[in-house]
C-alpha cells in the first residue's frame, strides 16, 4: 500500500487508520505549496488532484470516508467499524455529514474558487466560516457523541474521522472551549498511540 498525503489535511484520517489497523504501507507526501496535486504525475494517480489518494495493488482508490470502511473491512478483528446495523448507521450517519457538511464549511476558507470567480465572493465565503463551523461543533457536540467516542466506549473509524475535522477548529476561528464533549472526544483521540505516531510522522503538526 501507498498513500499520498499532505499534512493537516483529510488525508490525516486514512494514515491514523492505517496506524489502528497495523497494515504496512508507505508514505508519498504531496506539497502543496508546490501544486503538486495538480501536476500531471498526481493527476494520473487521482484526476480530482486531492488528497488522500491510496494506491493497493496498482489501483487508486480515494474518498476518505470509503478509504476507512475500506482499511475496517481489511482487519475485521480489529473492530474498527460495528457489526450491528443501528451502530453501523450512527458511524456512517456521522462521517456522511462531516464529508458534506463540516468539511465543506471548512474549504470556504481556502477554497472558493470551487464555488464562486469573484474575490468579493471568496470574500464573504470565508468571512462566514467561524459561525458554519461553530454550527458544526455544535451539531457534533449535541447530537453525535455519546461518550468519549461517537459509540460511547467503543471506539470506532468515524472517532478518526472527526478527529481529523475538529484539528481545524482552531484555525476556522471556532472557541473550542465551548465544546466539552469535543475536547473530551479530543483529549481520548491524542492518547492513542495511532495519533501519537502520525504526530511523530509531522503528518498532524
Amino acid at each position: 500500500m501507498q498513500l499520498f498525503y499532505a499534512p493537516n489535511t483529510i488525508s490525516m484520517s486514512v494514515a491514523i487508520a492505517l496506524q489502528e489497523a497495523g497494515l504496512g504501507h508507505e508514505l508519498n507526501r504531496v506539497n502543496f505549496a508546490k501544486a503538486e496535486q495538480t501536476s500531471n504525475a498526481y493527476l494520473a494517480k487521482n484526476p480530482k488532484g486531492r488528497v488522500p489518494t491510496l494506491i493497493v495493488g496498482g489501483k487508486a482508490l480515494t474518498e476518505t470516508g470509503a478509504l476507512l470502511e475500506y482499511i475496517a473491512a481489511l482487519v475485521p478483528e480489529k473492530k474498527l467499524a460495528p457489526t450491528d446495523p443501528l451502530q453501523a448507521f450512527k458511524m456512517r450517519s456521522v462521517m456522511f455529514y462531516l464529508a458534506s457538511t463540516m468539511h465543506v464549511n471548512h474549504a470556504h476558507k481556502m477554497r472558493g474558487s470551487r464555488w464562486a470567480d469573484s474575490q468579493t465572493s471568496y470574500d464573504d465565503m470565508t468571512s462566514k466560516v467561524p459561525q458554519t463551523m461553530a454550527t458544526s461543533a455544535s451539531y457534533i457536540e449535541e447530537e453525535c457523541l455519546e461518550g468519549p467516542f461517537i459509540l460511547g466506549d467503543n471506539f470506532c473509524i468515524a472517532d478518526i474521522y472527526l478527529f481529523n475535522v475538529c484539528t481545524w477548529l482552531n484555525g476556522d476561528g471556532v472557541e473550542v472551549k465551548n465544546y466539552p464533549k469535543l475536547i473530551a472526544h479530543m483529549t481520548a483521540m491524542e492518547d492513542r498511540a495511532s495519533v501519537k505516531k502520525i504526530r511523530e510522522l509531522g503528518i498532524l503538526t
